[in-house]
């Protein structure tokens, strides 16, 4: 009776294990820089809890026609670019990588509820919440030719030159 109550349990975690699969995104180069943590006011806990955007309406993980940043990639670089500013704990500690951002497009373009799916630490984390919070409104996505909320998920990436690699390598 024990092994058979263990051997379900067992193929219940690798059925949950299985089912569980991480998107393949596209890196973008350049660190963000964004506030240090989010809201988690009445509202905002309701929207998370309801998946409802700002105007109280569905949130799309997948629509027609995705949201873009003003500009477009180029766009979104050049604001990384003008904007990031590399935690100077992270160029101590020479952290590195790949940080990724959950938020949501409003149907307005507005940016809400960013939050940290997969950090590197080091204030990287921070600095990308703070980017994304402060970018200006994007084009919203679009389902049946109408704007709606829509989940985006955005990887940022930090990457040390190699005169900064060599000054944190040097403390080490």
């Amino acid at each position: 009776m024990k092994n058979s109550i263990l051997n379900l349990v067992g193929g219940v975690l690798v059925l949950s294990f299985t089912a569980c699969q991480m998107d393949q995104t596209e890196e973008i180069e350049g660190p963000t820089l964004v506030e240090k943590t989010t809201n988690m006011g009445p509202s905002n806990l309701m929207a998370r809890i309801n998946n409802v955007g700002k105007d109280g309406k569905e949130i799309f993980d997948v629509v027609e026609d995705q949201p873009n940043p003003p500009g477009g990639l180029q766009g979104w670089n050049a604001f990384l670019k003008n904007n990031l500013s590399y935690p100077q704990e992270a160029k101590t500690n020479g952290v590195e990588g790949t940080v990724i951002v959950v938020f949501t497009v409003n149907s307005d373009g507005s940016i809400s509820n960013p939050e940290i799916l997969r950090g590197i630490g080091g204030g990287a984390d921070e600095e990308a919440i703070r980017l994304v919070s402060q970018s200006p409104n994007w084009k919203p996505g679009y389902q049946d030719g109408i704007a709606v909320n829509t989940r985006m998920r955005l990887p940022i990436r930090f990457k040390l030159s190699e005169s900064n690699l060599e000054m944190a390598n040097n403390k080490l």
